[in-house]
Order: structure tokens, then sequence, then C-alpha cells
């Protein structure tokens, strides 16, 4: 990565902070989520507000662009010198945006899905700067070639649901920055990404504040579990737990000598490798073979009328998963990882190739058969939110797979089974009774993956499980699932951006790009001697982090 620019300390205390949180406390009827929390961010900052799941990071961003609702709030928000608690909803709607902007966590339930991103990001341009629409189009495409999406001239037609988690991710940032605003507020802004685009999105935040600094002096304030990121990117960091400010200083200081034992033990997580070598009589579970995947497509101008195209996701796909054993599938985003994982599920048509699970195809299940299959293939979906239904309790949530697969369990015995998973992921009892909005990320991912977890499948198809997890919740995970394999010799297909997390839990792994798989063999020997240009732009731009 390139050099990061500093900001010299005289400049700093020349200037009045752009951003002023002043014994900030936030509330939820008796729940306090954020307490007594004094910060400050300088024009052109940026600072990095770490801790785990719940610790009241999200909440103090949202506090102050007054997206809370619910809510009490006391203390003062201070932007550029003005009390924004003080501020009518009208003049917050002027700000937003144009002032103050936010890339939000989960960008599936952030976009709306009923008009194309290019609309989206147009209509916050001429909201707020009050060009022709034609200019704002051009500008929209701009933006989504700069976050690194491939083709954003055709992109930019596409509806949220047609791309990919790391694609939408993109496509919001593009949005937060469409009006190059003073202080943008970033909330996990590179979990669904890649290695290689994530370095792009900090390039791009650093070469953006570079441009805006002689006009604007645009400053970050970046919510993320990501320490790698942190280190790379943020001149201050803030470490949070159970709403209170614990450690605040520069990253050198915080990262080479933390003085709090929970900022020492965050920075002492990172992924162990607990893989069990598979047995060489293990069966395969799990098998595809020449495996293609194809998408309709609109054609363009008048021809869109009378037909459509093809596009072509997964080409020739060959993968297995033996008992016991974990398949990792790595690649960019659009690569193709989550598609096969969905044709590997029988949830997605295949246009060519047989899939067969213990040995008989997935097309041969009819019926009660299916019905049992579907007991023994479970998934983690990417996004925990748009994944739990919103009107069910969590007890209902994770009991609902016993329900209909064990339907001769008691309710005592369907609830204690519940506790107990739920206890295993580090989900609270007091959870059954709550739903899903009222969880951070990381907690719904956890009860996401309880869900998947409560019927003992023989195959667990996880995509990005720990993408939403800050780093000691994610070990705790990883470790879970590893110990949870070893009792009950579980096969997993594990797709991850996130090569560490691979390099920990995979025994073989698979290369993707632009559908089609380039490399596959032992994780440990490809990570070592990768021998596709692709590996190897990956691992590099892994370790460059």
């Amino acid at each position: 990565m390139s050099a990061i620019p500093q900001r010299s300390s005289q400049d700093a205390m020349a200037a009045p902070p752009l951003l002023e949180l002043d014994h900030l406390r936030v509330t939820f009827g008796d729940t306090v989520a954020v307490n007594d929390v004094t910060l400050a961010i300088q024009r052109g900052e940026r600072v990095a507000l770490v801790g785990e799941s719940g610790s009241g990071k999200s909440v103090t961003a949202l506090s102050v662009l007054r997206l809370l609702a619910d809510a009490q709030v006391s203390g003062s928000i201070r932007f550029d010198g003005e009390d924004l608690l003080a501020k009518s909803e009208r003049a917050m709607r002027g700000l937003r945006g144009s002032e103050i902007a936010m890339i939000f966590q989960e960008p599936m339930t952030a976009l709306n899905p009923l008009y194309t991103i290019g609309d989206q990001i147009s209509e916050t341009i001429v909201v707020h700067d009050g060009v022709s629409a034609s200019e704002a189009r051009k500008r929209a495409v701009a933006l989504l070639a700069r976050t690194g999406i491939a083709e954003p001239g055709k992109r930019v037609n596409s509806y949220p649901h047609q791309l990919s988690g790391g694609q939408r991710q993109r496509a919001m940032i593009a949005m937060a920055l469409a009006c190059r605003p003073r202080l943008l507020l970033a909330d996990e802004p590179t979990t669904a990404l890649d290695v290689t685009i994530r370095a792009q999105i900090v390039e791009l935040l650093l070469e953006l504040q570079r441009d805006e600094a002689q006009k604007r002096g645009m400053a970050v304030l970046l919510i993320t579990h990501d320490l790698n990121l942190v280190r790379h990117f943020a001149q201050r960091v803030a470490v949070m737990e159970h709403g209170v400010l614990v450690e605040t200083g520069a990253v050198e200081q915080v990262f080479e000598a933390p003085r709090h034992p929970y900022t020492q033990r965050l920075l002492a997580s990172r992924p162990q490798r607990t893989v069990v070598p598979v047995l060489p009589i293990a069966p395969v579970l799990l098998d595809a073979r020449d495996v293609c995947v194809d998408f309709r497509t609109k054609l363009p101008g008048w021809r869109g009328w009378f037909g459509s195209g093809r596009f072509r996701a997964v080409e020739q796909a060959n993968v297995s998963v033996r008992q016991g054993e974990t398949l990792g599938i790595v690649g960019e985003s659009g690569s193709g990882k989550s598609t096969l994982a969905m044709a590997l599920l029988g949830l997605q048509r295949t246009a060519h190739g047989e899939i067969e699970f213990q040995g008989r195809a997935l097309a041969s299940y009819r019926g009660a058969e299916k019905t049992a299959l579907r007991s023994n293939m479970q998934v983690v979906f990417q996004d925990p939110f748009s994944s739990l239904s919103p009107r069910q309790t969590i007890e209902r949530i994770v009991g609902e797979g016993l329900a209909l697969h064990r339907p001769q369990m008691t309710p005592e015995a369907r609830r204690d089974k519940v506790m107990a998973v739920l206890r295993e992921v580090g989900i609270d009892r007091t959870a059954l009774y709550r739903y899903p909005h009222e969880f951070s990320g990381g907690q719904r991912q956890r009860i996401a993956i309880a869900r998947a977890l409560v019927l003992e499948p023989r195959v667990l198809i996880l995509d990005e499980p720990t993408s939403a997890l800050d780093v000691s919740i994610q070990q705790q995970v990883l470790k879970l699932l590893a110990g949870l394999q070893q009792k009950y010799n579980l096969g997993f297909v594990f797709i991850s951006h996130d090569l560490e997390v691979i390099g920990a839990m995979a025994h073989r792994v698979v290369v993707m790009q632009n559908g089609s798989i380039v490399e596959t063999g032992d994780v440990e020997k490809i990570f070592a001697t990768p021998s596709h240009p692709y590996t190897r732009k990956l691992l590099k731009a892994a370790l460059d982090r």
C-alpha cells in the first residue's frame, strides 16, 4: 500500500475538531448501549473504532446521523461546531449524504431492491449537487469504476440482487462518496470484499482524502473488526468494550504497547490452524463433476424484446468433499464461489454436469427423501440480516428446522437443544424471546450459524460465515466449527475472501476466477507454492495487508 499521509500535531491543535462527541450516552429503554463516550476527530483525520460485536461501535456512528429509532441520546454531538442534537430533522436531511455520509455494514438491506444501482447513486448526486440526470449517471459509472467493479457501464443498470455481496458493498461505497462528504462514517466498509478489492478500497479512500485535503479535508471514522485494516489505514484508534471507550491513542502506540487487557486480548486473537487429517478411508459425501451454471441476461436495445443472452457463472467445476474434510473456495467477488455453493446444495439449476450426495444424484431425490436431504445439507449465508426472518423470535428461527425435521421432539426438548447450540456459538439464553434487529451484525451471524448447526448436518456450506465477526468471536466460531467437525465428522464447504481463515480451516482449497477453477489442491502446498498467477496475486494482496 502507498504511504499514508500524516497530519502534524500543530495542524491538529490549530483547528477545532470536525466531529466532537462529549460524554455521549445512548440508551434503549433500560439498556445502555453507549456510556460516557468522549471522542474528537480532526479535519482530514482517520480514526478507527474497534471492539467486539455489540460493544456500541455502530450505535455511536448512527447517533451522529441521528438514525437511531426509540433511543434516548444525551451528551453532545458537535459537527463543525454545531450541535447536531439540537438540529431539526429537515436540517439533518440536508447534512446526510452531502456533509456526513455513511457506508452501512449490510448493503443488501441498505440498498433499495426496486431501483438499479445507477439510479440510487445518481439520485444522491442530483439531490445534493443539483446536476442533470445525464451528468449524474456519468459520475455514477465513474464511481463504480473507481471502486473496482468490472464493466461499470453494464453494472450501473443492475439491481442489488443481481450483484454479489462484494459488488453490493462497493456500490454502497460509491453512493456514500458520491457527494464528496466532509465526514465519512464507514461501518465495516470492507467486510464483504476479497483481499485484492479491499486493498483497492483502502487506496481509494486515501486517494479521495488526498484529493479533498486542500478543499474540505474529509475525515473518516472507520468502524471495523479487521485489525490489519486499522493498522494500514487509520492514524488513531479507539477501543470500545460494552459501550465504554477503554483505550485511545496513535495506531502504532496502541498496537505495539496496548495498555488495557481487552485491547491486548483483541490483538492476540488470530485464527489458529486446528485441522485434523482426513482418514484415507473417509467416504466422499459430496461430489460434483463438470458443473456449469448459466444465467439469462437481457440483450441490449431492441433485441431485448425478442430474446435473452446467456451468462456462464460457473464453468465445468469439479469438486468433492469427504467426511471430516473442509474444502475452501476462494476468489474475488463475482468469481462464482457462492453460485457454485448454491448448485452444490441443489438450490441453483445447473446447465450441465452432475452433483451427488453420498453417491446418489441430487436430481433423483423426491418428496420426503428431498426433505430429509435438506437436513443433511445446511448452509450459512453471507448476509445474516436478510437470511433471518424479522418477524420471528430467535427461539423460533433456530428451532424451525427441528420442528420440521424432528417432529417427534417435545417443545421442552426442542428448547433445550436451541439453548445448547446458542450457548455453543456465544449467544446467551436471554436471546430466545428477542428479534434479529435487536442484535449486532456479528451476533446475527452467530445466530445464523446456530440455526444451521442445530440439525447436526453431514455437510455444511459456509458462505463467508465469519465476515461479520470481530477477531475474538471469529476465533471462537472457527474453534467451534473445527470441534463440531471432529466430533461429528462433518464435511465443510468453506467460502471466504479471508485467506488467513481458509489457511486455518481448510484441508484443500479451490481457487476460482471468472467462473472457472484455476487451481486446486492441498491448502498448505498451494499457499506455499502457488502455480497460477491469479493465486499468487490473491496471496500477495493478503500478505500486503
